[in-house]
């Protein structure tokens, strides 16, 4: 499955527009996270386990959105974006969400 951010596929042609396709995903960030990003907040420094929890939060939301493009015969998801919240209780959750258009190109 080709997915890009991009509007067309260089090289290929858009022969048919399936519709828009989507992918979610919501995780809990731990008592624990919270507590060690908020020292590396005040020392400085990157947050290893938000960014453990970010990346398979895309992971999943990527898989369902390749997943649904495939329900509906896409073998090309274009015009991809992603985006990235906090929500829930003091931005206790993680979401990220992806949207594209499902096509089939040649």
């Amino acid at each position: 499955m080709i997915m890009t951010t991009t509007n067309k596929l260089e090289g290929r042609e858009v022969k048919k527009y399936l519709g828009i396709v989507t992918g979610e995903a919501i995780l809990g960030a731990n008592i624990f996270k919270d507590i060690f990003a908020g020292i590396r907040d005040i020392v400085g420094g990157r947050s290893a386990s938000y960014e453990r929890e970010l990346q398979e939060a895309r992971r999943i939301a990527f898989g369902e959105l390749e997943e649904k493009a495939n329900r509906v015969g896409a073998n090309a998801v274009i015009g991809i974006d992603i985006d990235y919240e906090t929500i829930g209780a003091n931005g206790s959750m993680l979401m990220v969400s992806v949207s594209g258009t499902a096509v089939m190109a040649e």
